[in-house]
C-alpha cells in the first residue's frame, strides 16, 4: 500500500514538473520564436522614424491631455542608427557612477541611459546594458514630462519639439542638478530641475513663472512611452510590459498583447502609486507625487505596423496668477531592479509598494524572505552559489524534526519489509484482506505509511520560490559559482556529449535534439545524487513500479539540464544532504543500507508470480 502512494505520489510530482516545464519553458518558447519572427517582418518594412500624431480632442473644461503614444517630432528621411537619433537634439550629459547617458534639450526628454554596471554578457568587456534610447533610434524607450492645458486654451506650452535652454557646461550629476529653461514669449517662462543620486532616481521639478496679465491653469503630467515590441524572456511566471501601482486599483501588469489599439485603460482619481514600462531585469517608471490626486493611464497606437506603447498619469490641475510662481515635483526611476535599491527607495519617498516593481509572484510571502537570507548570507560569504548552499542546510535544519520522523518512519518501513512480502503473498487472491492485514501491521507497528513522501512535498514548495529567485532577481544575473558556472541564473554551459568541452563540437547545434544534448554536469551529479537517495529505500516489487523509479533520476536529469544552474547546484546538495541524513537515521534504527543490493536488483530479472 505504501509503495503505491509514494509511486502514485512521485509519478504526479513528475507529472507537475512536467507540465510545468512544458507550460513556462516550451509554450513561452514557441511564442517568443513567433513574435521575433513577427517582429523581423514588421521591421523590414518600416523606417526606424515616427510620425507626429494629433491629440485626442478633449472635452470643454477638461485638459487636453497628456501626449498620446509615438506623439513627437517627426524625423524625415531613412532610418537611423542610434548615434544618428541622438545627434538630432543639442544634449546635456548625464555622468554619475551608475547612469551615463544624455538629456534632450529638444523636448526635455530623458530619453539616454546606459546602466555602466551591467553588460550583455558575462564578460565584463561586452557593451553595457543600454536602457533608454530616442526617438528616431531602432528602439526608442523614453520619459517625459510637461503641462497640458483646458480644452480651448490657446496657451502656448513646451513640447516634443521645444529646444530649451541650459548654461554652457551643464552637467547631470549626483551632486549637480540641470536646470533647463523656456520662455513661451506670451509671459510664461517655464524651468524644469533635473537631480538624480547616486543609484536610479531622477527628481523633476517644473516650474511655471507668470509674466502676464492672466491667470493660467495647467495640469502636470509624465510619461513613459516604447516604441515597438522589445525581445521578452516570454515565460508566464514573469511579467513585462506595462506596470504600476495605482492608488487603491492596486498592481497593474498589461502585457504588450493585452492593450488594445486605440483603447487605452484609464484609472481616475488616485493617490499614491507609480507606473511604467518593466522589463525583466530593467525598469523605467515615473512616480507622482504620493500626496496628490492624478488619473494614470495605459495605451498603445498603432504607427504603421509598429505598436508604441506608453504609461502616463496627468496630475491635478494647478493655477498660476498673474505674479505668481508654482511648480510641480515627481520623480523617475529608470535603472535595475536591485532588492535593496527598489525597497529603499520605496521606504525614502514613501512610494506606495513600490517593490512589487520586482515581480516575486504569488508566493511573495516565501519567495522574497528566501531571497533576502540568500542575500544576507552572500554578503558574509561573498559568493551566491554558496549561500544557496548555507541556506540548504539551514532548511535542513528546520525542517529536521519533521524529516526526521519521515526517515525513520521509512527505515521502520524498511525493517518490516519482510512481513510486507508474506502478507502479500499470504493474501495473494484476496485485496481486501492483504490490505486490511498491511493496515493492522501499520498500527500495531506505528508505521505512517504515506511519511516517506513529506521530505519531497515539503522541498516543493522551496525549489519554486528558489527557482523564482534565480530567475527573477538581478542580483543573481551574472552571479558566478565556481569553475565553470559564471552564472548560477543561466543553465550549466557544459555537456557530456562533447565530454565537458574536451571535443570541440557544439551539440546544441544539433537540428531538433540539440537542445536535449545539452547535458551539463552538475544535472548529471544532480541525477546521480537522486538515484543514490532513491537507492536507499527498499525496491519496490512490482517491476512496473521498479521500471518508473529506475528512470525517474534520468528523466529528471533531463529535464532540469534547462534549469538555472543555481537551482540545479540546490537539488544536488538538499539529495546529498538528505542521503546523509537517511543514511544516519536508518543506522540509527538498524535497518542495514542495502544500497549495493538494490543497485544489483536493477539487473536481476523478476520472476513472474503464481
Amino acid at each position: 500500500m505504501s509503495e503505491n502512494r509514494n509511486m502514485f505520489i512521485a509519478i504526479a510530482l513528475s507529472l507537475v514538473i512536467l507540465l510545468g516545464w512544458q507550460f513556462y519553458f516550451g509554450m513561452p518558447e514557441a511564442e517568443r520564436q513567433a513574435q521575433q519572427q513577427a517582429q523581423q517582418v514588421n521591421a523590414a518594412g518600416q523606417a526606424a522614424h515616427e510620425v507626429s500624431a494629433a491629440p485626442t480632442p478633449a472635452p470643454a473644461g477638461s485638459p487636453d491631455g497628456v501626449p498620446q503614444p509615438g506623439q513627437g517630432s517627426t524625423l524625415p528621411g531613412v532610418p537611423m542608427t542610434r548615434a544618428q537619433a541622438l545627434a538630432l537634439s543639442p544634449r546635456v550629459a548625464i555622468d554619475t557612477t551608475r547612469l551615463h547617458g544624455s538629456v534632450a534639450l529638444k523636448g526635455g526628454r530623458v530619453d539616454d541611459l546606459l546602466l555602466m554596471e551591467y553588460h550583455e554578457t558575462v564578460d565584463p568587456s561586452s557593451p553595457n546594458i543600454t536602457l533608454l534610447s530616442p526617438s528616431g533610434a531602432p528602439n526608442p524607450f523614453y520619459a517625459e514630462f510637461g503641462w497640458a492645458a483646458a480644452a480651448g486654451n490657446p496657451v502656448k506650452l513646451p513640447g516634443p519639439d521645444t529646444v530649451w535652454t541650459a548654461e554652457d557646461g551643464a552637467k547631470l550629476t549626483d551632486r549637480t542638478p540641470l536646470v533647463l529653461n523656456w520662455d513661451n514669449g506670451e509671459g510664461l517662462v517655464f524651468r524644469r530641475t533635473y537631480a538624480v543620486d547616486d543609484y536610479y532616481m531622477f527628481t523633476v521639478k517644473d516650474e511655471v513663472v507668470n509674466s502676464s496679465g492672466n491667470p493660467v491653469t495647467l495640469y502636470p503630467y509624465a510619461l513613459v512611452s516604447r516604441h515597438g515590441v522589445p525581445h521578452v524572456e516570454g515565460f508566464y511566471i514573469l511579467h513585462e510590459g506595462l506596470i504600476g501601482v495605482i492608488g487603491e486599483n492596486g498592481l497593474q501588469e498589461i502585457g504588450y498583447s493585452d492593450v488594445e489599439p486605440g483603447t487605452p485603460q484609464g484609472f481616475s482619481g488616485n493617490v499614491g502609486g507609480w507606473l511604467g514600462i518593466t522589463d525583466k531585469y530593467w525598469a523605467a517608471t515615473v512616480i507622482p507625487d504620493q500626496a496628490q490626486k492624478f488619473d494614470a493611464k495605459f495605451s498603445t497606437v498603432m504607427r504603421g505596423s509598429k505598436p508604441t506603447f506608453q504609461a502616463d498619469y496627468l496630475a491635478a490641475p494647478v493655477t498660476v496668477g498673474p505674479g505668481e510662481t508654482v511648480h510641480s515635483k515627481s520623480q523617475l526611476f529608470a535603472g535595475a531592479k536591485v532588492v535593496q535599491v527598489v525597497d529603499g527607495y520605496q521606504s525614502t519617498y514613501n512610494i506606495d509598494r513600490f517593490d512589487l516593481l520586482i515581480d516575486w509572484g504569488w508566493f511573495y510571502f516565501i519567495t522574497k524572505p528566501l531571497f533576502l537570507v540568500i542575500d544576507w548570507i552572500y554578503r558574509l560569504v561573498g559568493n551566491f552559489g554558496v549561500a544557496i548552499l548555507v541556506v540548504t542546510v539551514l532548511l535542513k535544519i528546520i525542517f529536521f524534526p519533521l524529516a526526521n520522523k519521515s526517515y525513520a518512519s521509512m527505515a521502520k518501513m524498511k525493517a518490516v519489509q519482510p512481513e510486507l512480502t508474506a502478507i502479500r503473498e499470504r493474501y495473494a487472491d484476496d485485496k481486501v484482506k492483504q490490505q486490511q492485514a498491511m493496515m493492522e501491521m501499520y498500527k500495531k507497528e506505528k508505521i505512517n505509511p504515506v511519511a516517506g513522501c513529506l521530505p519531497i512535498l515539503i522541498q516543493i514548495p522551496v525549489f519554486f520560490a528558489l527557482y523564482k529567485v534565480l530567475f527573477v532577481t538581478i542580483e543573481m544575473r551574472h552571479a558566478p559559482f565556481f569553475g565553470w558556472i559564471r552564472d548560477l541564473s543561466a543553465p550549466d554551459p557544459t555537456t557530456i556529449f562533447n565530454l565537458f568541452g574536451l571535443i570541440p563540437w557544439d551539440p546544441s547545434a544539433v537540428p531538433v535534439l540539440g537542445a536535449y544534448l545539452m547535458l551539463g554536469a552538475w544535472p548529471i551529479i544532480m541525477g546521480i545524487t537522486m538515484w543514490v537517495q532513491m537507492k536507499l529505500n527498499p525496491a519496490p516489487t512490482d517491476p512496473t513500479q521498479q521500471t518508473i523509479f529506475n528512470w525517474m533520476p534520468v528523466i529528471f536529469t533531463f529535464m532540469l539540464a534547462h534549469f538555472a544552474a543555481g537551482l540545479v547546484i540546490y537539488w544536488a546538495w538538499n539529495n546529498a544532504l538528505s542521503v546523509a541524513q537517511q543514511s544516519v537515521i536508518m543506522k540509527r534504527h538498524g535497518v542495514k543500507i542495502e544500497l549495493w543490493d538494490n543497485v544489483k536488483g536493477m539487473f536481476r530479472k523478476k520472476k513472474p508470480t503464481a
